[in-house]
């Protein structure tokens, strides 16, 4: 990808080495003057809309926040009860008539591949903010730029992604942008929740090395960074199946002081109990940082889309 003007962003394999670090060169740069100016022009007169099918607190806030801190506008659907898709419109139907209103869209549907179903009809880029159980791309590149400034490298890292492997679409991008770097991951979920088979034979294949494992203690003390995730009740057909596994895994205080080395602590939010509150004051417990990175990087995304930067 020699440059980001008028493309999709869909899934964290899209990208190239060179891409993510010029992604993240573009946000440290918009981070700094952020801090001087409070907010630029340069999307002065473009559009942003934000069709958001399934909830959403961060994703949205900070697309919306960082389209406004770029001087440009932002429409919103709305809720899903209030539009047209209550009286049965179709998604490509949806988007192609946003597409009329709009320069960008920020999409985030229940149904995996739906972002490539409405990049696919619409004339305008657009931008998958989580379809299903697929994938997350803007927050993969979020993670990594927030593991960058953490742990001041990228290369040679061991990671551990934790949770809900089978369902959350944030580890299934991230580790896309992490094989690039070749990090050795572990892979820490109950057997019921353990990463999807096919993306494991997709890393193995690029040599990345990858330990599955249900014991955390291990694989933390192994690891530079933890990568906690919930595990997503929405996502049970069968919640007979979901009482079996929450609460299997949990960062707590106790947990803390049986590590035998310190760490950094990641979560894509929001969390339920898998990481306790009396972990927030751990120096190491970076989540409301990485929350904070997100407008940098899709500022970045935003102005390179526009050609800007």
């Amino acid at each position: 990808m020699a440059s980001l003007k008028g493309k999709d962003i869909l899934h964290g394999n899209q990208f190239s080495k060179k891409d993510v670090e010029a992604i993240m060169k573009v946000a440290s740069a918009f981070e700094k003057e952020l801090k001087k100016k409070g907010s630029f022009s340069l999307l002065k007169g473009k559009l942003l809309a934000t069709l958001f099918f399934e909830p959403s607190t961060r994703t949205r806030l900070s697309f919306e926040a960082a389209m406004q801190r770029l001087g440009g506008g932002v429409i919103s659907m709305g809720s899903v009860e209030s539009s047209s898709v209550a009286k049965g419109e179709t998604l490509v139907d949806t988007t192609r008539t946003v597409s009329q209103y709009a320069d960008v869209i920020v999409l985030r549907h229940p149904r995996t591949w739906s972002a490539r179903e409405a990049a696919d009809a619409t004339p305008v880029p657009v931008i998958n903010a989580g379809d299903g159980a697929g994938q997350h791309p803007t927050q993969a590149l979020l993670d990594v730029y927030t593991i960058s400034k953490e742990l001041g490298t990228l290369k040679n890292l061991t990671v551990s992604l934790v949770g809900d492997l089978k369902h959350g679409r944030t580890v299934h991008a991230l580790v896309e942008v992490l094989s690039l770097f070749r990090a050795k991951l572990y892979f820490v979920s109950p057997g019921l929740l353990r990463m999807p088979e096919e993306i494991t034979a997709n890393l193995k294949e690029k040599g990345i090395k990858i330990i599955e494992t249900e014991d955390m203690m291990e694989a933390a003390n192994a690891s530079d960074l933890v990568y906690m995730t919930r595990v997503q009740k929405e996502r049970f057909a069968d919640l007979s199946e979901y009482e079996r596994v929450k609460g299997s895994l949990i960062i707590d205080g106790g947990f803390l002081k049986s590590l035998k080395k310190k760490i950094t602590i990641l979560h894509p939010f929001p969390r339920v109990d898998e990481i306790h509150p009396d972990v927030d004051t751990y120096p190491g417990a970076a989540y409301f940082r990485q929350i904070r990175n997100g407008v940098f990087i899709r500022m970045a995304l935003l102005a390179m889309i526009f050609g800007k930067r």
